[in-house]
């Protein structure tokens, strides 16, 4: 289950491997598509994921330079790495995120 967070409260729960942070907002459409796919991924893939609500909390957007929502900030071993914009298909994710474990298994 992903784990709801603040700007505050972010990085005290980024994990060891992999943490996708879902950035969203209640009006935001794709991101209700977005954020059970992630859950069902955090369950079936070595990643952990956190949700931030971004409106009215837009200190890490800001930090990021996000433009639009969804956007997921892509962490290994606590670290940022990649910034992802958009919803996609569960398949895509999945793909993306199983290369990028893959790329950085034993860094």
């Amino acid at each position: 289950m992903p784990t709801a967070v603040t700007s505050d409260t972010m990085t005290a729960n980024l994990k060891a491997g992999l943490t996708v942070v879902d950035l969203w907002a209640q009006w935001c459409g794709p991101c209700k598509i977005l954020s059970p796919l992630l859950a069902e991924l955090e369950h079936e893939l070595p990643l952990h994921v956190l949700t931030l609500n971004v409106e009215g909390d837009t200190k890490v957007a800001d930090e990021f330079h996000v433009q639009s929502i969804p956007t997921m900030l892509l962490y290994w071993d606590g670290q940022p790495v990649e910034k992802v914009t958009g919803a996609y298909p569960k398949a895509k994710l999945r793909a993306h995120f199983t290369q990028f474990l893959e790329a950085h298994d034993g860094k």
